[in-house]
């Protein structure tokens, strides 16, 4: 039997964390293969690396403006590239 739970947050800040049950003959590596890709799938590594120092909000808009425009960019020399 396998259950595997996303990362969710919930209304009071409880999170409920991937888990993995084990199958009836099922080793060890397989088990740990499993709930690494479990817990790959619910985001939970990069939610960790993102939240890992406190960014200030004026700092998170300046990150998301430079990328839209260097993506921005990068669509501008493809279109140039194929025109």
């Amino acid at each position: 039997m396998l259950r595997v739970l996303k990362f969710t947050q919930t209304k009071k800040g409880v999170i409920s964390l991937p888990k993995v049950v084990a199958k009836n003959g099922e080793s060890f590596q397989v088990l740990l293969r499993r709930f690494k890709k479990s817990c790959e799938r619910a985001g939970l590594l990069s939610d960790v690396k993102k939240n890992k120092y406190y960014e200030k909000p004026s700092v998170i808009r300046k990150k998301e403006k430079n990328d839209q425009v260097r993506k921005a960019m990068k669509r501008l020399r493809k279109q140039k590239r194929f025109s």
